[in-house]
């Protein structure tokens, strides 16, 4: 079906993707290596910090400081809080209520967001509700 020079070159983009993506993770990791640096890259308002708090706090099952740090992210216009956020609310008051959180997401470029409000999917069941 296909030369064997596509199939090399396509490996070998394959195998660049992949080395990139382990060295930004690997990056990512070392900027917030210590809770000192997370704490310093919060204070210069790094919404990455913010949401990584957050989850922790969230998987601490602190629920109100999960809250809090992602509101923070989502006033810095940070499309993945927001997502995050309609997953708390979710969570605690059920889909109606994440919806406002989800809505947002979707507007700012979230893709599993726009995924809700399609017709026939979770917060569009009926095609009404478009985004």
């Amino acid at each position: 079906m296909t030369g064997n020079d596509t199939v090399f070159t396509v490996s070998w983009v394959v195998w660049v993707l992949a080395v990139l993506l382990v060295l930004r993770n690997r990056r990512v990791r070392l900027r917030y290596s210590t809770p000192e640096k997370l704490r310093a890259a919060i204070a210069e308002g790094d919404v990455r910090a913010l949401r990584a708090t957050a989850m922790l706090a969230k998987i601490n099952k602190d629920l109100d400081e999960a809250e809090r740090l992602l509101r923070l992210a989502v006033d810095r216009g940070d499309p993945e809080a927001m997502w995050e956020m309609g997953r708390l609310v979710e969570e605690r008051d059920g889909l109606a209520a994440s919806e406002r959180w989800f809505r947002m997401a979707a507007e700012n470029g979230h893709f599993f967001a726009k995924r809700f409000f399609r017709p026939g999917h979770a917060l569009n069941m009926d095609g009404t509700n478009p985004l």
